[in-house]
């Protein structure tokens, strides 16, 4: 039995989700705010703007129009830009309707209300949809999931049976799923991987090796799960496919575009000049701003995005950025307050 699916947003990884959708067998409308990419998709059978090279189902289409995506959906998946999402919730809202559930695959921090994408969808969308929400997240490139390569994600939330539900839609011989209800953790350690990801390639593209990636992988792990674990998060959703599995990915992965940022930056290039040839959106810059200022607000101590946020944001040269990393005052390498806080979790 087929039923429809919306997704809601046409970027490389919203076609990749429908994709894999429509490849299970759903009817999938894929929304675009616009008009001539639906067009072009509709008429091409490919995204040639963000997915190029892969032929689309026959049973996914696009639209511009969002009430007529979301019209009789049995299921909504969010896959907006974290910096659009609001405005595409606001307007989504009115087209949510009971027992719908509604998945978010945005990774991000809203830049002025420091809100990830759970709150703001809680916002912004209907009070009966907040227990129909799940978040999925995961170590996952969109070109290598249409190409039906072995992939696992999480898919987290507080109603089990939606969760349940979310999973088994979304499973196929080539992704796995995983379940978990520690929201807040799956949230932060999908938005904040792509800060860290941006930190390593400035370091790739300065030339340095392997211990200085792997030291910086494992202490961005580290900042991401104490500002998890400052939000209500587990660390040890941090060791799974939401934290340690998509750090791994963004900071190592050629096909990462917040990697090849900063790789363009440790190489000497400027930031607007980057951003220009890139050509789609890379999460991890606006996030750098949202979660240096989080980490302020919070009281969380994380050098590595206070890094990465002045060299985007002031103009900081990166060899004095990495200089005042190596440089700081010595001490424990995790701090035995949090250590005695997570024991008692």
């Amino acid at each position: 039995m087929t039923s429809k699916v919306a997704v809601l947003g046409a970027g490389a990884w919203g076609t990749a989700l429908a994709f894999l959708l429509a490849d299970k067998g759903d009817d999938v409308v894929l929304w675009s705010r616009r008009p001539e990419l639906s067009q072009a998709i509709n008429s091409a059978r490919e995204n040639a703007r963000y997915l190029p090279g892969v032929a689309l189902p026959d049973n996914l289409r696009s639209t511009a129009d969002l009430g007529e995506a979301m019209r009789g959906a049995g299921m909504t998946v969010f896959v907006v830009p974290s910096h659009g999402t609001r405005e595409v919730a606001r307007a989504a809202a009115s087209h949510v309707h009971d027992g719908v559930p509604i998945v978010s695959a945005t990774k991000g921090i809203e830049n002025d209300s420091l809100m990830f994408m759970d709150e703001v969808l809680a916002q912004e969308l209907p009070p009966h949809a907040r227990e129909q929400m799940a978040f999925l997240s995961g170590p996952s490139f969109a070109k290598e999931l249409v190409n039906r390569l072995p992939t696992a994600v999480v898919i987290a939330g507080h109603d089990p049976d939606v969760c349940a539900h979310v999973m088994k839609r979304f499973h196929t011989p080539y992704m796995r799923t995983y379940a978990s209800d520690d929201v807040h953790g799956v949230e932060c350690g999908g938005a904040l991987k792509n800060v860290v990801a941006i930190a390593a390639g400035i370091v790739d593209g300065m030339g340095f090796g392997h211990n200085t990636r792997a030291a910086l992988i494992t202490r961005g792990l580290a900042e991401i799960a104490k500002l998890a674990m400052a939000r209500g998060g587990s660390a040890l959703t941090l060791a799974g496919l939401s934290g340690m599995g998509d750090l791994v990915l963004t900071c190592t992965g050629e096909l990462s575009r917040n990697r090849t940022v900063g790789y363009e930056m440790g190489r000497g290039r400027k930031l607007p000049d980057v951003l220009a040839s890139l050509g789609h959106v890379a999460e991890g810059v606006k996030t750098s701003r949202s979660a240096y200022d989080l980490s302020r607000k919070l009281g969380v101590d994380m050098p590595i995005t206070a890094e990465v946020y002045a060299v985007l944001y002031e103009d900081k040269p990166v060899e004095q950025a990495v200089r005042d990393l190596m440089g700081r005052e010595l001490g424990h390498e995790f701090d035995p307050r949090a250590v005695a806080r997570a024991t008692l979790k």
